[in-house]
């Protein structure tokens, strides 16, 4: 900073005058800006009006680096075995200089084995969703040429594995590091603090606050979110019971060869759980017993498989190793809920 004195023989009245620089918006004014500022002063000796004395004084703006993730959509129901499921996020610099902007992701929370493929897309039209161009577009690794006060939508998109379960959760923040912006299609230095007593060129002050994963201070900023598993919980339980034999009938009948022997399939989804869709069972038969097909299979009965409607398919040898095979798909199974499969054989 340049500092000018002068000093007045004899000053009567003196009037400064300053001038002040353009308003600046919420980056602040621009990084290399330079602000000078003058200031005139009239006075007068024994009355009669004597020549201004002026001076002005001259500084270069520096760059203040700021930048904020915010995490839009969170947190994201999924299911297992869901592919490209989507966190929106968005990355706004708030310094005073146009920057480049390097993202990285990292899983912080849930179970590493049971999501994958994580990747970042620009959401060009600012949807929130994945659309087939961007996924054509393909994966970033960095926003260039941000300009100050600008904001970036961007989506976080992952693979959530089948193994994962009801109720799991995967925290996943997304960062974005400020790197020296001003050449397009090259992606700066990444931008350290200045450090000692203010210079006359541009120097550097981290502005950011702390996020998730990062501290204050440190030129890039995080945020976090979040995909909530919600998976269908099944319990399948197969029993067995006789229905009546050769010699006892349907009094105290005995499992004995030429036996009636009914299945009894049960499907039943936990509370709380997502409702399972496309339920399909597939039963391939022991040799030892023979299909009734006087009695049918039965579908969509209740848990005591009882109330079913005619369904499902027998397929003659249609199973592994030639076994008959027992089909049939039940109505979706909503949470609380049991749904069953039933039929019947002889013991041969």
């Amino acid at each position: 900073m340049k500092t000018t004195k002068q000093l007045l023989g004899a000053v009567s009245a003196v009037a400064l005058v300053a001038m002040s620089s353009t308003p600046a918006l919420a980056a602040g004014t621009r990084a290399g800006t330079t602000i000078t500022n003058s200031v005139t002063v009239n006075y007068n000796v024994n009355g009669n009006a004597q020549n201004a004395v002026t001076d002005s004084d001259s500084f270069t703006v520096d760059q203040r680096v700021n930048v904020l993730v915010t995490a839009i959509t969170t947190p994201v129901s999924v299911s297992p075995n869901q592919t490209n499921r989507v966190l929106a996020f968005d990355v706004t610099n708030l310094g005073n200089a146009t920057a480049d902007l390097v993202l990285t992701t990292a899983l912080r929370g849930g179970t590493a084995a049971n999501i994958s493929n994580i990747r970042i897309f620009r959401d060009t039209n600012g949807n929130r969703t994945l659309d087939a161009a961007e996924l054509t577009a393909g994966t970033i690794t960095s926003l260039d040429e941000v300009a100050e006060d600008a904001t970036v939508a961007v989506l976080v998109v992952s693979d959530i594995g089948i193994n994962a379960v009801n109720g799991d959760t995967f925290d996943v923040a997304l960062t974005a590091a400020a790197h020296t912006g001003g050449t397009a299609g090259t992606i700066g230095a990444r931008i350290a603090a200045t450090s000692g007593a203010n210079t006359a060129g541009i120097d550097n002050v981290l502005f950011d606050g702390a996020g998730v994963s990062d501290a204050a201070n440190d030129g890039a900023f995080s945020a976090q979110g979040r995909y909530t598993v919600s998976g269908a919980v099944l319990t399948v339980v197969k029993q067995s019971r006789v229905v009546s034999d050769p010699v006892n009938g349907t009094t105290n009948p005995k499992f004995i060869p030429g036996a009636t022997v009914e299945y009894c399939i049960t499907v039943a989804n936990a509370a709380g759980a997502a409702t399972a869709t496309n339920v399909a069972l597939l039963d391939d038969l022991p040799a030892d017993v023979q299909y009734s097909s006087a009695f049918g299979i039965f579908i969509n009965g209740n848990a005591t498989c009882t109330t079913g409607t005619a369904g499902g398919t027998f397929a003659a040898g249609g199973g592994t190793g030639g076994r008959d095979r027992i089909t049939g798909t039940l109505s979706d199974v909503a949470a609380g809920q049991t749904r069953s499969l039933y039929f019947r054989v002889t013991i041969r």
